[in-house]
């Protein structure tokens, strides 16, 4: 890899600005480079850049707690996206969301810019669990878990694959459930909710696969995956 990709890859520093650092001159496995076009083994070479050492990660993995409003995009002209919750350190890695949230979904978001695994959890053939709680206007009928497991038909007549509904209380003002589907299709779980004739008020994702949303991270806040977490993903799959 040229040593200005390098360095503009694994900092928040532009091409251009890169290749201004290094004519000055940057150590390179203890020797003082100044050409841009030098080429460096980055799973071996140590570049040390203002006292800093900069280590290569050809892949990032990251889960996010996604509030309300911000959009599971890269780039929008209208709208805050997931990528905007990003330190700049993190922005220069060209992450990008895997799958989506609604707008106004909160909860766990997967930001990755491993392509192979992302094509993977969003694979319809892979059947990747995901779980919801789920807050609805409305009554939650103990029929309507059987409904969900047979595959709930949308007003398009699409019928959903099998779908795990628990109910944890249910009243004629507001229910709440957690639900476990295998699809990612347009406003899901809110249009199957909207065939038992209630409405969605408050939904957020809590686990995709083996990953489960960190308790302790804060609307808007994010976190490398651990090395254990990234085996769990990719062995489930």
């Amino acid at each position: 890899m040229r040593l200005d990709k390098f360095v503009s890859s694994m900092t928040n520093l532009s091409r251009a600005d890169a290749k201004k650092i290094i004519k000055k001159g940057i150590i390179v496995n203890g020797s003082l480079i100044k050409s841009s076009d030098y080429k460096v083994d980055e799973n071996v070479d140590e570049v040390v850049v203002d006292n800093k050492k900069l280590v290569y990660q050809k892949y990032i993995y990251i889960m996010m707690n996604k509030p309300q409003g911000v959009i599971s995009a890269t780039v929008d002209d209208k709208d805050e996206t997931v990528i905007d919750l990003l330190e700049e350190k993190d922005k220069v890695l060209k992450l990008f969301p895997v799958g989506r949230l609604d707008k106004n979904t909160e909860g766990l978001m997967f930001l990755t810019n491993d392509g192979e695994l992302a094509h993977k959890l969003i694979s319809p053939k892979k059947d990747i669990i995901k779980k919801y709680y789920v807050e609805v206007e409305g009554l939650l009928k103990k029929e309507y878990i059987d409904d969900a497991f047979n595959g709930i038909i949308l007003e398009d007549g699409y019928k959903c694959k099998s779908a795990i509904l628990e109910i944890l209380s249910s009243s004629n003002e507001k229910s709440t459930a957690y639900i476990n589907i295998t699809e990612g299709r347009f406003h899901q779980v809110k249009r199957m909710m909207k065939t038992f004739g209630t409405k969605v008020i408050y939904l957020k994702r809590l686990t995709i696969g083996s990953l489960i949303l960190d308790e302790n991270l804060r609307l808007g806040e994010y976190r490398y995956l651990s090395d254990e977490e990234i085996k769990k993903l990719k062995n489930k799959i």
